[in-house]
């Protein structure tokens, strides 16, 4: 049966936000697997904001996307084709398959997912590597204790809204930064988080005051800027910072702007580490089952913002994460699971 494979390639280095130009729409035929392969059609691919960094090229925890390369993501699917002994047609799976509507695997980094346990897009949210990266940053880097003070910053995008509602778990008192009533009557009415805080309509700094009196035990920052800016300076003794993304850094044509407070991190003998999710990939069971666990019993609620557009609507979707438009994990559909 001849298909034939749409893939989204990255065409040119960014400057500032991506722009149409920097992405190559191309078709290509479907290859059969070979021995030890599998071929996968992809229903779903995530959208996150680490991508932006993935583009640019220099040294960091993970190797640029080349040029003319197809973009990098994770991705759940079908299996339509296999010549693998570990799967079998019609597994559902997830893997790094990239922004395309195929792709030929050799099984590496792919692992097995049920549809029937969950919705697709779950697992690329709070079963995926959005929910592992909430669960390892918050418990073993900010490790929360119960009645402490846990503040989240992007509380309404995939990793801080899962932050918080495990924070809640933990029995902390939780303060939520987001961007727009919308988003922060959400948090605090649907998610069950403590406080909001609207970085858009408020000054941080004193907001901070009144939401968490006694200071912050844990940080837990996805934005950069000004907003870490204005946590540092609320810091309790022996607060816990965990660095996981800048977002309102990373499309900034000017050079990164650190923390001006950080001398708070001596006078309150606190600490700030960054995370990178991939370097617990020997103990990402024990986080999707605990995971699974909190969702079964209704103690964590999941949210994706799914765009039906198929690949062809992957360079304006992603744009979405960086407008703050999306609520929850961002998903572009591609086909019908």
């Amino acid at each position: 049966m001849s298909r034939t494979n749409h893939q989204v390639r990255l065409a040119a280095r960014p400057v500032g936000l991506p722009r149409p130009t920097d992405w190559d729409l191309v078709e290509e035929p479907v290859s059969e697997p070979g021995d030890g392969e599998l071929l996968v059609q992809i229903t779903h691919v995530s959208l996150d904001p680490a991508m932006r960094g993935w583009m640019n090229e220099g040294r960091s925890y993970i190797r640029p996307v080349e040029i003319g390369e197809v973009m990098r993501a994770g991705a759940v699917g079908r299996v339509i084709a296999s010549r693998h002994g570990d799967f079998a047609v019609g597994d559902h799976v997830y893997g790094s398959f990239g922004v395309q509507e195929y792709c030929l695997s050799d099984g590496t980094g792919v692992i097995k997912v049920d549809p029937d346990l969950a919705p697709l897009p779950v697992y690329l949210g709070t079963l995926g590597m959005t929910g592992m990266t909430a669960y390892f940053g918050l418990l073993d880097i900010g490790r929360p204790e119960p009645g402490q003070t846990v503040v989240v910053s992007g509380a309404a995008g995939a990793v801080g809204s899962v932050v918080g509602q495990i924070a809640k778990i933990m029995g902390c008192r939780v303060v939520g930064i987001a961007g727009g009533a919308s988003k922060c009557r959400t948090i605090v009415e649907e998610l069950g988080f403590d406080a909001a805080i609207d970085y858009k309509s408020t000054d941080v700094r004193k907001a901070l005051r009144a939401a968490a009196p006694d200071g912050v035990d844990v940080y837990f920052d996805n934005v950069g800027g000004d907003v870490l800016d204005a946590v540092l300076t609320r810091l309790a003794r022996g607060a816990r910072i965990v660095i996981c993304g800048a977002i309102s850094q990373y499309n900034s044509v000017e050079p990164v702007k650190g923390p001006t407070n950080y001398m708070s991190l001596l006078v309150n003998r606190a600490s700030m580490t960054g995370m990178v999710v991939f370097d617990y990939a020997d103990r990402y069971p024990e986080a999707a089952a605990r995971l699974a666990e909190w969702l079964a019993a209704g103690k964590l609620r999941t949210k994706e913002d799914v765009v039906d557009g198929g690949v062809k609507a992957f360079p304006d979707t992603l744009l979405r994460l960086f407008r703050g438009e999306n609520l929850g994990k961002l998903v572009l559909k591609v086909a019908d699971a």
